[in-house]
């Protein structure tokens, strides 16, 4: 902004958004998971890079008109990658739905929030780091819940069957099957409680 009296500048005063203190180091942590990082934003090319300096961003698209955005998110689909847009107000919310998982922090507009498919209850950086070893943790234990599960079960239908009673004489009374099945049951979900003991590493970022 500039001040003038009397067709005079008298002073220049210049606005800036702070970045939040913990943004360089969730973009530094994004790296080391192996996730590319862009900033797509309507500020012009020397704000953005200057920024995009400071948090370590290397790929900046600046100048962006809002309703552009989700054009400049199919180009990085385009280019084959798997593409996760955070944002928070009513100009992210197209490029939000193009995106394969659309962010959106608490704090935004209604309209971000309901067109993204994970929504972040502060404003941190950070809680994308979380979501992200959240969602990876989840995942794992799935998949060893499905394959304890397989292998509980390929073993033990068999001998609930009866199907080792004529080469080994061995088998189960029905309601010791059924106890069987349900110790089943029981692993996948003690596996899956045990999903809270990663907590402290979800947190620390």
């Amino acid at each position: 902004m500039v001040l003038a009296v009397d067709g005079k500048v008298k002073a220049v005063v210049g606005a800036a958004d702070p970045i939040k203190s913990n943004a360089k180091k969730s973009i530094e942590r994004l790296n080391e998971l192996n996730i590319e990082t862009a900033m797509i934003t309507g500020d012009n090319e020397a704000t953005a890079h200057v920024v995009a300096k400071k948090l370590g961003i290397k790929r900046v698209f600046s100048d962006v008109m809002p309703e552009d955005k989700a054009s400049f998110v199919k180009k990085l689909q385009k280019e084959g990658k798997f593409v996760a847009m955070v944002g928070d107000g009513v100009n992210d919310a197209p490029a939000l739905a193009q995106a394969d998982i659309g962010i959106a922090i608490g704090a935004g507009t209604d309209v971000a929030i309901e067109t993204a498919k994970v929504v972040l209850m502060k404003s941190d950086p950070a809680d994308v780091i979380r979501a992200i070893r959240l969602s990876k943790a989840t995942v794992r234990k799935m998949k060893q819940n499905l394959f304890w599960a397989s292998i509980y079960n390929v073993l033990a239908i068999p001998v609930a069957a009866g199907v080792l009673y004529p080469a080994f004489n061995i088998s189960l009374r029905p309601e010791i099957s059924a106890l069987l099945m349900s110790v089943s049951s029981i692993i996948v979900a003690t596996n899956a409680v045990l999903l809270k003991r990663s907590e402290k590493d979800l947190i620390t970022v």
